[in-house]
């Protein structure tokens, strides 16, 4: 099958042609005759498998003809990167169209936005909080509004944005087509979606399996040898580009300076940015000027690099599926990708509910001898101050309530303190 067979608009095959495509894949396959006859979708596949397509390229058949003047479409994303790369997506696919779009996101100034709308720009993507804001101060309305569509949707319900979604959502037509994906979907937030879908047809690409194309591999390491294991990873094996993802905003920041003092080309994204430093960090590591990319899971969203090498998550991801959100990025376009996962003893049990998914299984590597040697001298160390310790005969506490409190408000994980958290 080719999508000649769809029978878009000759404009919208030549932006087809442009941008490579030749052979729709499962995602698009499935779900492109549904979106253009209408239905509402609900779709779900992995990451990296051409959602985006899936419903632009219908959205686009939509739109060609009709007035040019309303905005008839309104996609919502839940982070910036994400926006704006849709947003980049719809310029590539609309290109010999004269259907535009506008990206709508907080981090910057309202007017630019607000004059594309007026512009004419048929297509909004947008973050919700800026966009409510918009609304909110009645810059422009939505009632022409023919298609909505929520991208990452799971990431939006399941982070919070489900209010914000439902005020959007009562300023817009009831008589409109409502588009759903997402990379996964726990039963929990299937009915959250539900509700705002009308007779929906259900589009399932193996969402909950990982692409064949990536190898999984556990490092069992104590959280302070972690980054000792990381440069080690990065000078011994070919990595050409390298996404890590750190729990923290902290620790992505502080974990990228580290790399970079010890002559790695690196850099990090992480909510405190300003939006051009955002986009800096990311086009930096979209053109090579850096191979290693450190992240949060919610600055990652939106990050559409076909050629990442690895993954590496230097932290344990709090669910499974995060884990399939952060391996997705690599193993894209059918190329072969590693996740590596670090894991000291305390992430056990999340580890063994990774793995009871299909295909999750995690091959465990050995540490490399210098991280081992170090690590062992470590435990060794400390169970000889254990023992000493305990040989000793401790001296009744003399420190002031007040100083206890100031030692108590002090302690440290992966080396930031809770003062310097806040």
């Amino acid at each position: 099958m080719s999508f000649k067979d769809y029978q878009f608009h000759p404009k919208i095959n030549a932006g087809i042609t442009s941008c490579g495509y030749t052979v729709p894949t499962p995602i698009q396959k499935e779900a492109i005759p549904s979106v253009l006859a209408g239905r509402d979708i609900l779709g779900l596949a992995q990451t990296g498998t051409g959602k985006t397509a899936a419903f632009v390229l219908p959205l686009l058949q939509r739109l060609v003809s009709g007035p040019r003047k309303n905005v008839r479409s309104l996609i919502v994303a839940p982070t910036r990167e994400l926006a704006e790369q849709i947003h980049v997506n719809i310029g590539q696919m609309a290109h010999h169209t004269n259907i535009r779009s506008v990206v709508i996101y907080g981090g910057v100034g309202k007017q630019p936005q607000i004059k594309g709308v007026q512009a004419g720009a048929q297509i909004i993507v947008a973050c919700p909080g800026r966009l409510l804001d918009l609304l909110n101060e009645k810059a422009f309305n939505l009632r022409s509004v023919e298609v909505l569509v929520l991208d990452e949707a799971d990431h939006m319900f399941d982070k919070g944005f489900l209010p914000d979604i439902r005020r959007i959502i009562k300023q817009l037509p009831r008589n409109r087509q409502t588009l759903v994906f997402s990379a996964t979907m726990p039963k929990e937030i299937r009915h959250l979606a539900e509700d705002i879908l009308q007779n929906p047809v259900t589009v399932q690409i193996n969402n909950s399996l990982p692409a064949p194309s990536i190898s999984h591999l556990l490092y069992q390491v104590s959280k302070t040898k972690k980054t000792a294991l990381l440069k080690s990873l990065i000078t011994k094996k070919v990595m050409t580009r390298t996404l890590v993802f750190t729990r923290t905003k902290h620790k992505a920041k502080s974990l990228a300076l580290q790399l970079q003092r010890s002559g790695f080309s690196a850099t990090a994204i992480q909510g405190n940015l300003s939006q051009s430093k955002r986009q800096q960090a990311m086009d930096g590591f979209r053109d090579g000027t850096y191979k290693i990319l450190v992240a949060t899971d919610i600055a990652a969203r939106g990050i559409d690099v076909s050629d990442i090498s690895h993954v590496v998550n230097y932290d344990v991801p709090d669910t499974a599926e995060t884990y399939t959100h952060r391996t997705g990025r690599t193993g894209r376009a059918s190329r072969s990708g590693e996740a590596f996962t670090f894991a000291s003893h305390d992430d056990s049990k999340m580890v063994a509910l990774i793995e009871r998914i299909p295909g999750y299984k995690m091959n465990r590597e050995p540490l490399p001898e210098l991280v081992k040697e170090a690590d062992q001298g470590m435990v060794s160390e400390k169970s000889d101050r254990v023992l000493r310790g305990t040989a000793r005969r401790k001296k009744p506490s003399t420190v002031s309530r007040s100083k206890k409190r100031r030692s108590a408000a002090t302690s440290f994980d992966f080396g930031i303190s809770r003062r310097e958290q806040r």
